[in-house]
């Protein structure tokens, strides 16, 4: 596009220094009066040759390059839209790969989602279970601890009461047995030991 743009920009310039200088001398040539004479006349035709001249041989010299250029541009132009079409398509195409690919990563993402929620049912399912488990085996321990303490206790009350019965039965044999009735017993006690061995 520069070279095009030079081109014709000289080509211009060039022109319109030439017919600037043309009339010029041709307005300069004039006489006050306004008249030319014949020779001014002869001036003129002779500059205008060379104009004529010096234009067919800048176009001789500048028209198969012009010509060339204008074809090469209008070749490079037609080079330019194959290639935007051509890259164009490559877009598209890469376009549609990335597009399939982040698609294809979307089902992926929603499938390990999918998975971590079925993990995490899971997981929870298991720490229920887990947590039911440990429940049944506090509930189980605190039974035993419970049945084992309510023995405990049991025989506390047991050994409390004997032990009261053993007093009391002290206390109302001491009160109704007389130094009598204890010799009686003891005569019983030894008859018995003897008769035993």
């Amino acid at each position: 596009m520069k070279k095009l743009f030079k081109s014709i920009s000289g080509l211009l310039i060039s022109l319109t220094f030439i017919l600037l200088i043309a009339v010029d001398y041709v307005y300069a040539s004039g006489t006050a009066e306004g008249a030319y004479t014949k020779s001014q006349w002869f001036d003129f035709a002779w500059k205008t040759f060379d104009v004529i001249i010096l234009g067919g041989f800048l176009y001789w010299m500048l028209a198969d390059k012009i010509k060339e250029f204008f074809v090469g541009r209008r070749q490079d132009i037609k080079d330019s839209m194959e290639n935007a079409k051509k890259e164009k398509t490559e877009a598209e195409k890469k376009y549609r790969e990335y597009s399939e690919k982040i698609d294809k990563a979307s089902h992926e993402i929603d499938g390990i989602i999918d998975m971590i929620k079925a993990q995490g049912v899971t997981e929870k399912q298991k720490i229920i279970e887990d947590a039911g488990k440990v429940a049944q085996k506090m509930k189980e321990d605190a039974q035993a601890r419970i049945d084992q303490e309510f023995s405990k206790a049991s025989y506390q009350l047991r050994s409390e009461a004997v032990s009261l019965s053993v007093l009391m039965a002290e206390e109302i044999l001491k009160k109704n047995i007389t130094a009598k009735d204890h010799e009686v017993m003891i005569r019983e006690y030894m008859d018995k030991v003897v008769n035993k061995n």
